[in-house]
């Protein structure tokens, strides 16, 4: 654990983080310096830099790294924002994730109706630029019935204009938007209108070919939700969804709970890419992350069954861990590079998302929203 500091960093104008390490976004650099100056990054550099002389300073044991960027969190500390789409619930997770390294995230929507895609709209417009809410993720509802997994099949439908106005809407108001969709259910052209939009559009829950895919990504589309889970499987002779998205230059997102994708097959995705620095960690977390051990979701109960989130079938159905635990799992259970883990969770989605100048780095000028990970990779403090 970090040495307490003897000021309150919080009341103090300019100060100095000392860590054995920091990451800044892109490297790890040994023995380095984050000075901080009302709230904001003034200066990375060596621990001897003049700029820091005079300052309080807090020697922090481990490593320093931009607070977490989660584009994928359906819920946490007990509440889910498809249950309650207001501005209350995303206030509430946000504060939880937060306390847990978390500091950007996309509130996720699932398979709804449209007045309740309306709703949670509506919420996002009143929280966006505070409490972490950089944007909205909609994971459906324009998805495959054949690959839903635990999106309810009533609220499936085609892409509409409902939809439509609404992502017009958001992006008028300059609010990044992921879109997660199955390609093969969308008419020729409606990728790209999407994109045409700023809309980034995500393929997932989706039951396409190779081909299907490979068109989705001439549209523009640019990501690849949860990889391996609600899609079709790489094959022999037909890549499916899975093999078409290792083999592309798109984003494509993965959730480390040890549930989800196989250890072994994560390393196997991860070393594969033909770009690098393409791979985006995500957590996919539920109500249960920071919270009771089961909730209702479309009148169903999930509860967490020896670390899995399952429906009353069984099926997994969400995720029930952090974006922190996610990091920490990649490093010491998979076996990923710490840098390469830290990007997964920090510039790699902030880039994705168009973000990159706000979040995910630790450079002069950004707000100092910085996370300490001990040398076991556990969260030590957030800031």
């Amino acid at each position: 654990m970090p040495q307490a500091p003897d000021f309150d960093w919080r009341r103090t104008a300019a100060w100095c983080l000392h860590a054995q390490q920091v990451f800044d976004g892109h490297t790890l650099r040994p023995e380095q310096a984050v000075t901080v100056v009302h709230g904001r990054i003034a200066a990375v550099g060596a621990v001897d830099d003049p700029v820091n002389q005079g300052l309080p300073v807090w020697r922090g044991q481990g490593t320093l790294a931009p607070g977490l960027f989660d584009i994928q969190v359906n819920g946490g500390a007990g509440r889910m924002f498809n249950n309650t789409p207001d501005a209350d619930t995303l206030r509430h997770i946000g504060a939880a994730l937060a306390r847990a390294g978390t500091t950007a995230w996309l509130p996720t929507f699932i398979t709804d109706s449209a007045p309740r895609m309306a709703q949670a709209a509506r919420a996002i417009e009143a929280v966006h630029g505070s409490q972490g809410v950089v944007g909205v993720h909609f994971e459906g509802p324009h998805i495959s019935v054949q690959r839903r997994g635990a999106h309810l099949e009533q609220h499936i439908r085609p892409l509409d204009d409902a939809t439509l106005n609404l992502l017009a809407r958001l992006r008028a108001k300059q609010i990044p938007v992921l879109l997660t969709l199955a390609p093969e259910q969308q008419a020729r052209g409606s990728i790209a209108r999407l994109c045409a939009m700023g809309v980034t559009v995500s393929l997932g829950h989706t039951a396409a070919n190779a081909a299907q895919v490979h068109s989705a990504l001439a549209e523009g589309a640019s990501c690849f939700t949860h990889l391996f889970n609600g899609m079709a499987p790489m094959g022999a002779r037909e890549p499916g969804v899975v093999g078409a998205a290792l083999d592309s230059p798109a984003w494509c997102g993965v959730i480390a709970d040890g549930h989800h994708v196989a250890d072994a097959v994560l390393r196997v995705a991860i070393r594969s890419r033909p770009v690098a620095d393409r791979m985006v960690l995500v957590s996919d977390a539920m109500a249960t992350t920071h919270g009771p051990a089961q909730f209702d979701l479309y009148g169903e109960t999930i509860r967490v069954v020896q670390g899995r989130l399952v429906n009353q079938a069984g099926s997994l159905a969400g995720a029930h861990i952090d974006l922190a635990s996610s990091v920490q799992g990649l490093i010491t259970r998979v076996g990923i590079d710490p840098a390469q883990a830290l990007r997964m969770a920090t510039h790699n989605p902030a880039q994705l998302m168009g973000l990159a100048h706000a979040v995910g780095q630790l450079r002069p000028a950004m707000p100092a929203r910085m996370v300490l990970f001990d040398a076991d990779w556990g969260l030590a403090a957030q800031f």
